[in-house]
């Protein structure tokens, strides 16, 4: 069974289940979920585990993301972009800088009321399922946070922008957000994901060059090992006598184990054996000098 990250570039018609489902085909292999849906009309960068590192799929979904969307202005629908139903049309009255300044706006903490056309659950049902019945319910807003926006072109009545944002931000939601503020409505054009967390889209590859790089024994060039991800955490080497607590799933001591990075105690550290296998993500236990497992990745040798 293969183990790892691959970062594939998902094509404008694919959901992300349809990803996985052709992964599974061409790897030939059962174990594979994907980090976060992206809409069949969106492309970019889908980070999909397999393996061991399907332990990983909430966490990555979790972590920040950079996207570039097309605003268009003037025209609102059902499902917030340009694929959907139009609601309303009016005629775009703001100029070049006053709707750079209102994009400019939303940098920062704020509240986001969900679309319908959306995988959010309320009541154990999905948004989208509701709306294909013709059902629109009221939606709590939920907090999000937009790091930063930079404005690439303005063509009114489009905008293209890049925006890098927190989890369970919704796009589509911010361009009606903006067109709303702008007092004409607005919708979402186009979508792309640059990146998420540490996948970049100028590394991801699509389906088509996965399939190649089976057919030509290269797969190993594409597949991210899994400590990578957390490359940022300081890394501990359990001594021999403390593996067999390690491979049972228990809390070690800090003396059984080689501070490979000067590890203060702080935060997270990655642990591995004496053969250099990864074997999970530990922390400190608050006034003792014992590490506890976090989240583990390892098999049984």
């Amino acid at each position: 069974m293969i183990s790892g990250i691959i970062n594939i570039k998902k094509e404008k018609g694919f959901t992300s289940h349809d990803v996985v489902a052709k992964m599974r085909g061409i790897l030939r292999q059962k174990k594979i979920g994907h980090t976060g849906t992206l809409d069949p009309d969106a492309t970019g960068v889908l980070p999909v585990c397999l393996g061991k590192a399907t332990k990983l799929c909430d966490l990555i979904a979790d972590w920040d993301k950079t996207y570039e969307a097309v605003l268009l202005l003037g025209r609102e629908t059902d499902t917030e972009d340009t694929s959907g139903t139009i609601l309303k049309e009016e005629e775009v009255k703001v100029d070049e800088q006053t709707i750079c300044e209102i994009i400019s706006s939303f940098v920062g903490d704020t509240m986001q009321i969900p679309p319908m056309y959306s995988a959010k659950k309320v009541k154990g049902k999905k948004l989208y399922e509701l709306a294909r019945e013709g059902i629109v319910i009221e939606r709590k807003p939920c907090p999000i946070t937009i790091s930063s926006i930079e404005i690439k072109e303005v063509a009114l009545p489009y905008v293209r922008f890049e925006v890098s944002c927190s989890k369970g931000t919704y796009i589509r939601s911010l361009c009606r957000d903006i067109g709303a503020k702008a007092g004409c409505g607005g919708c979402m054009a186009s979508l792309i994901r640059t990146r998420v967390a540490a996948f970049h889209i100028e590394e991801a590859i699509t389906l088509d060059e996965l399939e190649k790089l089976r057919d030509d024994n290269n797969l190993d060039t594409c597949i991210r090992a899994i400590d990578t991800v957390f490359s940022e955490y300081p890394s501990l080497t359990a001594l021999k006598e403390a593996e067999r607590y390690l491979y049972n799933g228990n809390k070690i001591a800090l003396r059984y184990c080689k501070n490979d990075s000067e590890w203060t105690g702080e935060g997270f550290c990655r642990v591995y054996d004496t053969d250099g296998h990864f074997i999970g993500i530990y922390q400190k236990e608050k006034q003792t000098d014992m590490i506890k497992p976090h989240k583990l990745f390892f098999d049984l040798p």
